[in-house]
């Protein structure tokens, strides 16, 4: 895109933010951190400045985000910007190993161990990457999209199409039916959702970016490099409430999953996600094992436990 650019041209395109410890490997980094305190990490990073970091557990999927851009002429459909709680100072080495890797991430802000979500509007991102769960909690919090990228034993998947699975109740939509599910079990789950068919579910933390996804889609022609997938424990008759929903929000997803309680992992191995959203922490981490996979720390099942 030019520089510029208007306001309403960078809405358009899909904006992933994502963490230095989401892009970069920073395990030893952040041992210094913990282990001997700010000033040692800042000398450390600096004087490490010019070493590059080894990717981290977002990389492979914003390395796969960024290479959309050469599927069009003319301009960006996707830009990747970094939120960071490093200073200027001690991000310099995330900076200058960007550039080492050879992805095309321009913008950042560093915030010096502040809450880096706040920028996610100005920038106007879709969804934020990170490894500290508190960033994204407050993130969610605030109604934008956010994901705890968890670590992955994975290799990366090579296929040129970019595909994204996303769990439904608490991700794409509210928690309001997990919360009968959790309080009452899976009959009266079952039975509320068949009564409820017709009464399209509340909007969760990554309606609007799979809204966004779905918009990207149709800048493509029939060769579309992104695929997306509902991949839900959901089963017959509590399917038609899903459907109808996506369907009253206008939004096609390419394939739906209904599991019935069956574990993902092996779909999301025959999908060949590049990445999957889930709001059970338990889900993520079995996911975890075969795909880059997300924890979304919102709805009911992320609640703390009240001791009686």
């Amino acid at each position: 895109m030019p520089s510029n650019q208007t306001e309403t041209s960078v809405m358009k395109k899909l904006v992933v933010a994502t963490s230095s410890s989401a892009l970069f490997d920073l395990t030893e980094s952040d041992k210094v951190y913990h282990e001997e305190g700010l000033e040692a990490y800042a000398a450390y990073q600096i004087a490490r400045e010019t070493e590059t970091l080894p990717p981290g557990d977002a990389f492979h999927l914003v390395e796969k985000l960024l290479k959309l851009n050469n599927r069009v002429q003319g301009y960006e459909v996707v830009e990747v910007i970094l939120l960071s709680r490093n200073s200027a100072d001690t991000g310099l080495r995330v900076f200058n190993s960007i550039a080492d890797h050879g992805l095309p991430i321009t913008r950042a802000a560093f915030t010096g161990g502040a809450a880096p979500f706040r920028y996610m509007r100005p920038f106007g991102a879709h969804l934020f990457l990170s490894t500290n769960p508190d960033d994204v909690r407050e993130a969610l919090s605030n109604d934008m999209a956010a994901a705890s990228i968890l670590p992955s034993r994975r290799v990366a998947n090579d296929d040129t199409v970019l595909k994204f699975a996303f769990d439904g109740d608490a991700v794409l939509f509210s928690d309001e039916a997990e919360k009968v599910y959790q309080e009452k079990g899976l009959s009266a789950f079952t039975e509320s959702e068949k009564q409820a068919a017709d009464e399209p579910l509340i909007g969760g933390p990554f309606k609007p970016f799979l809204a966004a996804l779905h918009d990207l889609q149709r800048q493509f022609d029939s060769d579309c490099p992104i695929r997306t997938a509902l991949v839900t424990a959901r089963s017959a008759p509590a399917h038609e409430r899903v459907i109808k929903t996506l369907r009253q929000w206008n939004i096609r997803l390419d394939e739906s999953l209904f599991l019935g309680g069956m574990t993902k992992s092996e779909f999301l191995q025959a999908y060949g996600a590049d990445v999957f959203f889930d709001d059970q922490a338990e889900h993520c981490r079995i996911a975890s094992e075969f795909v880059a996979t997300g924890h979304v720390l919102h709805g009911v099942t992320n609640e703390p436990i009240e001791s009686t």
